[in-house]
């Protein structure tokens, strides 16, 4: 009974041997599994998923806590006193776990890792959630982000003009080349991704249009 267990395992499909081992891969597009580049933020709309921390990233980035000493060495942290307004939006990465809350949200620290985001909840800045993917059909391990740039709290906190873009471009700005956290020296390598993400604003939270490229960070831990 052993031996055929072992034999059955052997010839299995590639999406049954994913749920043991996590495939060596960058990413998978969502679409194939029935997910989306587009999160749900409500009312049948959705934030942009325009970051992908590469599945090939030093593994110890792509952990929870890597993910936040990651955002520190590039100016976000935690939110605010660990105080979360509002709902946590959900993401379908197409990798068989279905629609999934965000792991984390960080926001902009304005140079400071422990009281930097309360100044950004009262002025604005750039934020972005995380999502994982690595469920039974496609365990790459890589976290999608949902990066964009808010108004101050006087304007609840909305997406400035172009936010989706100015978030993503300025995150991506601030983590390219070499970045520390703390003694842990990073060094991160981007690359543009198209089809993933339609350009324009169909189906997109509060009507901002997109220009659909993707930016892939490949983080490695030097």
């Amino acid at each position: 009974m052993v031996r055929f267990a072992l034999t059955s395992l052997l010839y299995a499909p590639a999406a049954l041997l994913q749920i043991f081992t996590k495939a060596p891969v960058a990413y998978y597009p969502p679409s194939p599994g029935g997910g989306s580049q587009l999160d749900n933020a409500g009312g049948g709309l959705g934030e942009p998923l325009n970051v992908i921390i590469s599945g090939l990233s030093s593994p110890s980035v792509l952990t929870d806590t890597g993910i936040l000493h990651y955002a520190q060495a590039i100016g976000f942290s935690m939110e605010c006193l660990s105080i979360h307004l509002g709902a946590p939006q959900s993401a379908n990465l197409g990798d068989g776990h279905g629609w999934v809350n965000q792991t984390l949200e960080l926001r902009q620290d304005y140079g400071d890792p422990d009281l930097g985001t309360c100044l950004e909840s009262l002025v604005g800045g750039n934020h972005f959630r995380v999502f994982r993917q690595n469920g039974p059909l496609a365990n790459s391990g890589a976290l999608f982000l949902a990066v964009s740039k808010e108004e101050d709290v006087a304007e609840g906190h909305t997406i400035i003009p172009d936010g989706y873009n100015v978030g993503r471009d300025d995150m991506v700005s601030a983590a390219q080349g070499h970045t520390s956290y703390e003694g842990v020296k990073y060094f991160t390598i981007v690359q543009n991704v198209t089809g993933l993400l339609a350009a324009g604003s169909v189906g997109v939270n509060h009507g901002i249009a997109t220009d659909g490229i993707v930016q892939l960070l490949t983080v490695t831990v030097v």
